[in-house]
């Protein structure tokens, strides 16, 4: 009856935090889903756009910090059900604004809202699932970001048809106010809440638990780890880069390259329909990797697929701004040969093949990541300062965001989009290199006793 249980609640909890999330991220990303439409009504330069969406940016850092630091002493229902709630008013009243300075307060009030979502997610998922399904189920419902993404571009695209930006952005701001009471109801903290017995978190059973020291350490000792600021800023490039091609990418296809507006969202779709597949995998061999060879004090066995993930977004990213041209070029390159049968089969041409197949690579390559530099944030800190490790990671993350957007469009506006796409290419190459020059160093934060060093 225990297992019964433990399977209903599993399955209710992580449906509804599927769609709260989902919802979180689609409200999140209206702006920049529906910013062709928006620049059609109001006349906004590429500065402005940076400004609004550099706002958002900066209040959800400073949010998902303040909200991971205190999530041990918040109730994750109440505090994932505010912030839906919050974002969901904040965009109705979005709609109904016209101002460049209007829609950056109101962006900044969207992003501090948007950062009471993750953090309660991750609590709750410790507290329902087993440490050796944590990086599993952290990419399963990671993954809602990576639906949200890649319906969202379209069905705006297709609403925007019929119906203006702004009747879109509020309908989507109800349905998250809704939502949010449907998450009251059905998402319960920890097991103890509906009677059963809580999981203890701990290591794996088997030889080494026995005597084993406490791991706890102290701040100074956790903050002055080298492994905490490697993997904040390689997370900090990776989350910067990532932010940079879901938000700028449609307009660089668009006004660099010559491509349509359904162009443009379809590859912003291809690249969330691969960031789903990645998040999925990272998480399956991930942990793959972690059960044949176990965590140890130096070095990770899920540096592996990260470096190899880093890479592909290096590729990947070079491939599109170097290989995609708004003029048809006379001699038909080899990708356009090897896409000829499946252009004959879709009715696609090659052009707009290789457009999705590019954004799937990258959605892939850079949503793998993302799942596991917060996996091995939590699982390399000490038992007392696990949610600190993952808010200050998150917050360096964020910060990378930050730099995606006001920073990111300024080069684009002064230069060129080109010229952006290429900045951020070779910091991605160059932190994939740091990275894997010091993949094999301690990695285990805090104090390490020398009977486990």
């Amino acid at each position: 009856m225990g297992a019964t249980g433990y399977g209903y609640y599993r399955t209710v909890i992580l449906i509804s935090m599927f769609l709260g999330y989902l919802l979180y991220y689609f409200n999140r990303k209206t702006f920049s889903f529906l910013m062709p439409s928006v620049m059609e009504e109001i006349e906004l330069d590429k500065e402005e756009l940076g400004l609004i969406t550099s706002s958002q940016t900066l209040a959800y850092a400073i949010s998902k910090f303040a909200s991971g630091v205190l999530s041990d002493q918040l109730s994750a229902r109440w505090l994932f059900s505010l912030g839906l709630f919050i974002i969901g008013g904040i965009n109705i009243i979005f709609s109904w604004s016209s101002s460049v300075m209007v829609f950056t307060g109101l962006w900044f009030l969207n992003g501090l809202g948007q950062g009471f979502g993750w953090p309660p997610c991750a609590k709750v998922l410790r507290k329902w699932f087993e440490p050796s399904q944590f990086g599993t189920w952290w990419a399963v419902l990671s993954c809602s970001m990576n639906l949200a993404g890649s319906l969202g571009p379209i069905i705006t695209t297709v609403l925007a048809e019929y119906y203006s930006w702004r009747t879109i952005i509020s309908v989507s701001g109800g349905v998250c106010m809704g939502f949010a009471f449907v998450c009251v109801l059905l998402v319960k903290n920890e097991p103890s809440d509906v009677g059963l017995p809580s999981i203890q978190p701990g290591g794996k059973k088997g030889k080494g638990n026995k005597n084993t020291p406490n791991d706890e350490s102290t701040l100074k000792e956790f903050l002055l780890s080298p492994y905490l600021w490697v993997l904040s800023m390689s997370y900090l490039v990776v989350f910067g880069v990532k932010i940079a091609c879901t938000d700028w990418g449609q307009l660089f296809l668009m006004q660099e390259k010559g491509q349509s507006a359904m162009m443009g969202s379809s590859y912003m779709s291809a690249l969330e329909v691969g960031g789903f597949a990645g998040s999925i995998a990272a998480g399956l061999l991930s942990d793959r990797a972690v059960a044949r060879h176990g965590l140890g004090t130096h070095g990770n066995p899920r540096h592996g697929l990260l470096l190899a993930m880093m890479a592909g977004m290096t590729v990947s990213m070079y491939l599109f701004r170097i290989t995609i041209t708004a003029e048809i070029p006379k001699d038909d390159p080899l990708w356009v040969t090897a896409l000829h049968p499946v252009s004959v089969l879709t009715g696609l041409s090659e052009k707009e093949i290789w457009i999705l197949t590019l954004g799937a690579v990258f959605g892939f390559s850079s949503y793998g990541p993302i799942a596991l530099f917060g996996v091995i944030a939590n699982e390399s800190a000490p038992s007392n300062y696990c949610g600190m490790s993952h808010a200050i990671v998150a917050l360096m993350a964020n910060v990378g965001a930050f730099l995606a957007g006001l920073p990111f469009s300024a080069i684009a506006k002064h230069y060129s989009w080109d010229t952006a796409f290429w900045v951020a290419e070779v910091i991605c190459a160059l932190t994939t290199v740091c990275f894997f020059l010091l993949r094999n160093m301690r990695t285990k934060m805090g104090r390490v006793h020398k009977k486990t060093d």
